[in-house]
């Protein structure tokens, strides 16, 4: 077990931020059986022949090898800033890397498996920063980019959730279905079956939320120098990725209302602006707009503002008809 030992102030200074470059490893831990995730198998056909070519013309499987099973180099999977935070910010911390800074790290990784010489080789190029970055940024293009909004609206509406439960109840309200494993008590939040049973105290600095779509099922934590206190861990709705939400059929529902409508309603478990039901749906916001004010007008949804966003979610009777 771990634990992260929590006071007053924590919690008014914990926040969230998102780190593609995060999911972008996680996904390719995935892909190449470096981990024990994984996708659904039409999402794995889909990008099996690009992870092959990169595998083939890029340092892919050098920056696989920088990901232990409990280690990863830190410079690689530079920590989060914020919840606008983008690939090209990414990419960028990790190019401002020296190789003096990267070597230890990558020393670290290598003394600690097997690897074919031509990896080894591009580990101990001194052009091997360079390297990676050239391959997270094609890894990204050819894998996640396309996927990339859907994910980024499923961590979104994580995020509003949570931030809604830490205000108003507390690290207890906050926590309660975040993962099994993870529960607060005694004044600290305790995370099972991670850890050897340390405890860290985050001294008024508050906790770094960070929501993932490709953690699921586990979860993790960060303690170590750059990362700041973190726990990363599935966001809500991640069930959604598994499906393809340009071809679902609604069934009765659709027929009712419509599919763009019913797909609407159904999506609506968690308050969602516009903007993010575009996103997950794949569809136009000026329609998703349109079909949200049918909705609204015939008592099936209805809305608040949250900050500058105005939040959809359904009213009971629109959970009843979703709930079919």
């Amino acid at each position: 077990m771990f634990r992260f030992v929590a006071g007053t102030e924590d919690v008014l200074r914990s926040r969230f931020a998102l780190s593609p470059v995060f999911e972008l490893i996680l996904l390719l831990q995935a892909m190449s059986g470096r981990s024990k995730r994984r996708l659904p198998e039409s999402w794995a056909a889909r990008l099996a022949p690009s992870l092959h070519r990169l595998r083939e013309t890029t340092a892919l499987d050098a920056l696989l090898a920088l990901h232990l099973p409990h280690h990863g180099a830190n410079f690689v999977a530079p920590p989060p800033q914020s919840l606008a935070q983008t690939i090209e910010d990414d990419l960028a911390l990790v190019a401002a890397t020296s190789y003096d800074q990267a070597e230890p790290e990558i020393a670290y990784c290598v003394n600690r498996q097997r690897l074919p010489k031509r990896v080894l080789e591009m580990l101990h190029g001194k052009d091997i920063v360079g390297r990676i970055v050239d391959t997270l940024g094609l890894a990204w293009r050819d894998l996640l980019a396309a996927d990339w909004p859907q994910l980024r609206a499923i961590c979104e509406r994580d995020v509003i959730y949570r931030a809604g439960q830490l205000g108003q109840g507390g690290w207890q309200q906050a926590l309660t279905g975040l993962h099994a494993n993870v529960r607060w008590r005694n004044g600290a939040i305790e995370i099972i079956k991670i850890g050897d049973g340390r405890s860290v105290d985050l001294g008024g600095d508050g906790l770094l939320f960070v929501p993932s779509v490709f953690i699921w099922p586990g979860l993790a934590c960060q303690f170590d120098d750059p990362w700041p206190k973190s726990l990363i861990y599935p966001a809500r709705g991640t069930a959604a990725l598994w499906e393809t939400p340009g071809h679902t059929d609604p069934g009765a529902l659709g027929r009712l209302l419509g599919v763009s409508r019913a797909r609407i309603l159904q999506a609506l478990d968690n308050p969602t602006s516009t903007s993010q039901l575009a996103r997950s749906l794949g569809m136009a916001t000026g329609a998703v707009g349109d079909h949200l004010a049918v909705l609204r007008g015939s008592g099936l949804v209805t809305s608040a503002r949250s900050g500058r966003s105005v939040l959809y979610f359904r009213t009971p009777l629109g959970h009843a008809l979703a709930a079919g």
